[in-house]
């Protein structure tokens, strides 16, 4: 590389990560967070807050540097501020539901935090995957610090214990995977991705194989019990049910209808007249192949959902040859994918009808805009992650030279649009704190690709999985 690129390569991250400093929020002369975004030029709504998912690539990358300090904070804070009751008033949150973010409010001279469950968002979300992201963010605090003397205080396995009752208690279902409503993840608006999601089952076996570590160390039998009759539940029926590639089509083409009964084939009862065939034959490569954005009654929703696949491969919830088939569709349908800002968080858009019934015509989400096929920077980090964790570490690093190219004359924008992320966002927030931290933290993961560790799991084996647990 030229030395003038090299230089200006060098003033981007220098300023990235003096961005990441002017973003941190302190509470009682400690740090415990980063804010969503420092753009002084549009109102704030909830853009000032810490947000449990958007911390976490800020939170890697101060593990990485060292400054543990911050993250530590975050997680004790975050704890407190966890449900600890039931609740019968349905206005409440439910017992063990973690915030989506929370802020710093001054009365009367006194600080206290303000946590948001959803009760002040948008369409009310719940955010049922901060309780994931938070026992993820914990296992990798512990690894980063050796300090497992935290995570077993009494609290911490109370924390962790709720949050597994939410996931793995008695509910209304018979699959392995984890119902939700639609908006429960980062795709926080009507996406038509209630059900089963499959960012929310990458995320819950992620989450799974921390707590089970963090409950081995703690002696949690019971804990450690239930979840190991649920993980291989849970990666068989992820593997198999919502696979696709060539193979699957085909035999997906031929399913019968209607089958009762234990041996039916068709479990689902998917009808192959509703999978979009004739755009398969242009866009999937006959390497490639992706796990679903859904699966239940009747439904098979075939998008690519970018999250949930990277996490799939990172957490090794896919399965070797199908994280390959994976990392081969990002690299062959490259300019539907990432395009011109890593990377795009659904692929393809729902337009004409499909747009308007789904959606229920959002402004926002319109075709090739924000969660409706827009590209999110801070997607990167994890596409680098799975790039290393596949022996593809150039595609990354292809990645980040895109980015390079235009992020920070782009002030470091929340999200791009268009069918290959050529605009940016019509309503994006500037100075985006999780997509300057999704820049750096892909450049650390490939710099030393050990610090993969701190998110990523091996195949998981039960009679092995808990052999060096407490070593972490």
């Amino acid at each position: 590389m030229p030395q003038d690129e090299l230089v200006t390569s060098q003033e981007i991250e220098k300023q990235a990560w003096q961005l990441l400093e002017n973003s941190i929020v302190y509470y009682q002369g400690r740090p415990i967070g980063t804010i969503a975004a420092c753009d002084d030029s549009q109102a704030a709504l909830n853009y000032d807050q810490v947000f449990v998912r958007d911390f976490v690539s800020s939170a890697l990358l101060f593990l990485i540097k060292g400054r543990t300090d911050i993250v530590r904070y975050f997680l004790e804070e975050t704890l407190k501020l966890q449900s600890k009751e039931r609740q019968l008033d349905a206005y409440k949150p439910g017992k063990g539901l973690m915030p989506a973010s929370f802020k710093v409010v001054i009365e009367n001279g006194q600080e206290s935090l303000q946590a948001d469950f959803g009760e002040h968002a948008i369409a009310r979300v719940t955010p049922v995957d901060s309780g994931l992201w938070w026992i993820i963010l914990l296992h990798a605090y512990v690894k980063a610090t050796k300090d497992i003397k935290f995570a077993l205080q009494p609290e911490f396995q109370k924390g962790i214990l709720l949050i597994m009752e939410l996931c793995l208690a008695t509910r209304f279902d018979m699959y392995p995977t984890l119902l939700v409503p639609d908006a429960a993840c980062m795709i926080d608006r009507r996406m038509g991705i209630f059900g089963y999601p499959i960012e929310i089952q990458a995320l819950f076996y992620t989450a799974l194989r921390a707590a089970r570590e963090l409950g081995v160390c703690a002696g949690d039998t019971e804990i450690v019990s239930a979840i190991d009759d649920r993980l291989p539940l849970l990666k068989h029926h992820i593997r198999h049910h919502y696979w696709i590639d060539i193979n699957r089509l085909n035999a997906i083409y031929h399913f019968k209808g209607e089958e009762y009964g234990t041996k039916a084939v068709n479990q689902f009862n998917i009808y192959a007249d509703s999978l979009p065939y004739d755009k398969f034959d242009m866009w999937l490569p006959r390497k490639g192949g992706y796990f679903a954005g859904n699966v239940g009654p009747s439904q098979l929703d075939t998008r690519f959902f970018s999250l949930g696949n990277l996490m799939a491969i990172i957490s090794s919830l896919a399965t070797e040859e199908q994280s390959q088939a994976i990392i081969t569709l990002i690299e062959e349908r490259w300019d539907n994918l990432v395009g011109h800002m890593p990377m795009k968080i659904c692929f393809p858009a729902l337009e004409g009808e499909d747009y308007r019934i789904v959606t229920g015509s959002d402004p926002k989400n319109r075709p090739w805009s924000y969660h409706n096929g827009g590209n999110w920077p801070v997607l990167m980090w994890m596409l680098a992650a799975a790039a290393i964790k596949t022996g593809r570490n150039h595609l990354g690093e292809k990645a980040i030279e895109i980015a390079e190219a235009r992020i920070m004359e782009d002030e470091w924008s929340e999200y791009y649009d268009g069918s290959r992320g050529l605009l940016i966002g019509r309503e994006a927030r500037r100075y985006q704190t999780w997509t300057i931290t999704g820049f750096l933290l892909a450049k650390e993961l490939l710099r030393n690709p050990d610090v993969l560790g701190l998110v990523s799991f091996d195949e998981f084996h039960p009679d092995t999985g808990s052999t060096n647990a407490c070593e972490l």
